[in-house]
């Protein structure tokens, strides 16, 4: 009997050791600090994933996964980018899994992918950053910033430089025209460095405002930053996709992390690092200048992100043109 007992115990470690444990490696443009705690979050609901995450610019994402791709293979399960153009490109190529979440129906956002390879995981939005020692009327409107408050002074970062800032160029575009681009040089706008850079000359006071990105705006206010933050009418909402790569050997775990993200505690973490949550259940923080997910789906500029990747660089080139002349 004791050698019955000790042989089921010797079985029972032989296949805890084989066990083999599942593996998650996502791909990220988004900052340290979010992904480790969306880590840490998706970790404590599934202990027994090796999650690992690599974080770079989207561009440099991008590289790595075509060097991959001419490799052989991907060495990624997720990707999660805010450069939608990204996505209906790998999309196209058939690089990316087909997967609907059961969480998916809760979301808003003004993307969504009807044939579900891609679902958007955040509402990251741009709205005007200012210095309050040189501006006291905050805009409310686009018309506002060609107002001699902010005659040559306002800044918008460089689209060749900053995927948001190429987004944000293409939306005011198709809404407002290049005329109106024409009269923020005319008023004295200039092109800026990244997405980052702007927001820290117009604090510095090199820039009175800019256009500037949520969470990067309002940390730097929450720490002191002589900056406000306002909306104007018709917003800059650009979502953050997520995506699972086709053939992936960890299929199961990455539908379990893309759950998570769409999910009420994954998109409450989300929402705390002063940013927009994709879910209407989720709260945002308060007295910080965001608005609802609701609010700001509805504000949205439209913006034909298929034709963007089309027209990419002669946006570009005739922006720089015109901020340059």
């Amino acid at each position: 009997m004791i050698f019955v007992i000790l042989a089921m115990m010797l079985n029972l470690v032989t296949l805890t050791i084989a066990a083999p444990k599942e593996k998650l490696m996502v791909y990220t443009s988004m900052k340290e600090h979010l992904i480790g705690q969306l880590r840490d979050g998706f970790l404590t609901k599934y202990p027994g994933v090796q999650f690992d995450y690599y974080s770079a610019g989207a561009g440099k994402l991008m590289a790595k996964i075509a060097t991959e791709r001419q490799a052989g293979k991907i060495a990624a399960d997720v990707i999660w980018t805010s450069e939608i153009p990204d996505f209906y490109q790998m999309k196209a190529e058939g690089i990316l899994e087909k997967y609907v979440s059961p969480e998916a129906s809760k979301i808003v956002s003004p993307v969504k992918d009807k044939d579900g390879y891609f679902t958007p995981a955040r509402l990251g939005t741009l709205g005007i950053a200012y210095n309050t020692n040189k501006i006291k009327n905050p805009p409310t409107k686009w018309e506002d910033l060609l107002g001699r408050e902010f005659e040559g002074g306002f800044g918008i970062a460089n689209p060749a430089l900053s995927g948001t800032a190429m987004v944000s160029v293409t939306m005011i575009v198709e809404n407002l025209g290049w005329d109106y681009i024409e009269k923020l040089r005319a008023n004295g706008a200039k092109m800026g460095q990244g997405s980052g850079q702007v927001v820290d000359d117009t604090a510095m006071g090199d820039l009175k405002a800019c256009i500037a990105v949520d969470y990067i705006t309002i940390s730097k206010i929450e720490k002191g930053a002589t900056l406000g933050f306002a909306y104007t009418s018709q917003m800059l909402v650009i979502p953050s996709p997520l995506a699972i790569f086709k053939n992936t050997p960890n299929l199961g775990t990455a539908k379990k992390f893309v759950d998570f993200m769409l999910s009420k505690e994954g998109q409450t973490i989300i929402a705390n690092s002063l940013t927009l949550p994709i879910r209407q259940d989720v709260p945002i923080v308060k007295n910080v200048g965001l608005v609802t997910p609701e609010e700001a789906v509805k504000r949205a500029m439209p913006i034909d992100y298929e034709q963007l990747i089309i027209n990419k660089p002669a946006i570009i080139d005739k922006f720089t043109a015109i901020m340059t002349k």
